[in-house]
């Protein structure tokens, strides 16, 4: 796979710039999207696997420790999924990667430009392994803790809805585009003979 470029090539220009925090159309639609996944993975599952457990009150300690290890277990994961989105990006060659939080949403980000492959690794990466870690736990724990552990699985595959429109996005374009995602926002270049029409 090719690595992660510091300095754009000549001939590339911008395609196209995503910042959800400005461009609130989309981000209505990829928060529409987070929330159907959710729903679809929540709603069906509801009348296989009893969700009591999780509201039961009849032992107020094992109750909050419930409660309380999927918050911890949310809090972790958001911390978590940036990290493998930014240790996913090292790996690709960034130079230096970024973490942060903009009051909607936490970031990796680089200022380096990323191959289509490479970026589309970066972006799946955490859906991927966390989907598979959390998977092995679903299989692991006990009936009464079901809810806890698909929880976060929910979390993961919704809150993956970013990415899984960023790749969705990328379908059509050429495998030579560059990819720079600072975080905050996302532009992708394409060299300026291939750019479709």
């Amino acid at each position: 796979m090719k690595k992660a470029l510091s300095a754009l090539p000549e001939g590339y220009r911008e395609i196209f710039r995503l910042n959800l925090q400005k461009d609130k159309k989309t981000a209505l639609l990829v928060n529409g999207l987070a929330l159907l996944i959710m729903a679809a993975m929540l709603v069906p599952v509801l009348f296989l696997v009893p969700a009591a457990p999780l509201l039961d009150l009849s032992d107020p300690l094992l109750y909050f420790l419930r409660w309380g290890t999927l918050l911890a277990g949310a809090i972790a994961y958001i911390i978590l999924h940036e990290w493998t989105h930014g240790f996913v990006m090292s790996r690709c060659g960034a130079g230096r990667v970024k973490y942060g939080f903009t009051g909607l949403y936490a970031y990796a980000g680089s200022t380096d430009y990323f191959p289509k492959r490479a970026y589309i690794t970066v972006a799946l990466a955490p859906l991927v392994l966390w989907g598979i870690l959390l998977l092995i736990v679903l299989l692991l724990v006990p009936e009464d803790w079901f809810w806890v552990a698909y929880g976060l699985q929910i979390a993961n595959i919704g809150g993956a809805a970013g990415d899984i429109y960023v790749v969705w996005r990328f379908r059509k374009l050429p495998g030579d585009i560059l990819v720079q995602d600072d975080g905050v926002s996302m532009t992708v270049f394409a060299k300026e003979a291939g750019i479709p029409e």
